[in-house]
């Protein structure tokens, strides 16, 4: 059963084999993997405690938003297959330490670059990025 408001609940879907852009076919649908979930204090709040965020994050498995690219009719126990992988794409859990990490090596630097070309990812999160790489050359 969800507890943090999810529309999908899945079985073999995990943040380092799924990758921002991936387009997924669900029933007649088409969705599309847009952003890391992170935590928010609320978290905190429903479990009564101020460790519960840095704990979901330490945990790696964090979720992930779906933008639907295709309209369709979806039902439980419906297969989610993988339609399509953006070539240069980066996995959800990479993108959710990068952003959290507080320093960048040479390889975070070239993953934070490659977002810039994922179409699904939002412009808030490219901007993120942007801002960070700015602040390691600096």
């Amino acid at each position: 059963m969800g507890m943090f408001g999810e529309n999908f609940t899945t079985e073999g879907l995990s943040e380092d084999t799924v990758f921002l852009g991936d387009r997924f076919a669900v029933g007649s649908a088409e969705v599309v993997v847009t952003q890391p979930r992170l935590p928010c204090y609320k978290l905190g709040i429903r479990f009564e405690s101020d460790e519960m965020v840095k704990h979901f994050l330490a945990t790696a498995r964090t979720g992930f938003y779906l933008a639907v690219t295709r309209e369709g009719a979806v039902a439980g126990r419906n297969e989610i297959a993988l339609a399509d992988r953006e070539p240069n794409s980066v996995p959800v859990a990479e993108i959710t330490r990068l952003f959290v990490a507080k320093k960048y090596s040479t390889d975070d630097i070239a993953s934070a670059k490659r977002t810039f070309s994922i179409a699904a990812l939002p412009d808030s999160w490219k901007d993120y990025f942007r801002e960070r790489l700015e602040r390691v050359r600096a």
